[in-house]
């Protein structure tokens, strides 16, 4: 079985390019920093990880995926190499997405200045809803 599991945070904002031809789909490539369990030296450590969406993925990528964002993904790993200019070989290593969902809310992560401002909440830490007509719920 080939499965991954990566929680981390964007290091730039994702690469978004479109395939050529008639039914063009968008890929995106990222780099995903996951912070490693055990520290070095009582430094945090974290590995730098190539991920790959495509499609409807891709789409989500570019619309909603920016530098600094905690991101959940699971997906592949796949290997590859290709001869450079140089006429060296390279081998790669990328993780092929197949789900990528938000880590964290909007508000507890590294804000851009465009979040939506919290709602007043009781002692209890329940949103006042003062207005809000609930008769049309399926439940009592």
């Amino acid at each position: 079985m080939n499965k991954v599991f990566l929680i981390g945070r964007l290091c730039a904002d994702p690469d978004i390019r479109y395939s050529q031809g008639e039914n063009a789909t968008a890929v995106a490539r990222y780099r995903l920093a996951v912070d490693r369990r055990f520290k070095k030296d009582g430094e945090s450590t974290a590995d730098f990880i190539p991920c790959v969406a495509f499609g409807k993925a891709a789409e989500f990528a570019e619309k909603y995926l920016h530098k600094g964002t905690k991101i959940a993904v699971t997906g592949r790993i796949q290997t590859g190499s290709y001869t450079n200019k140089d006429g060296q070989k390279v081998y790669t290593t990328d993780i092929f997405v197949e789900e990528q969902e938000f880590a964290e809310s909007k508000s507890s992560g590294n804000s851009n200045g465009n979040e939506m401002p919290s709602a007043a909440t009781d002692e209890d830490g329940f949103m006042n809803l003062d207005g809000v007509d609930f008769s049309d719920l399926p439940f009592n």
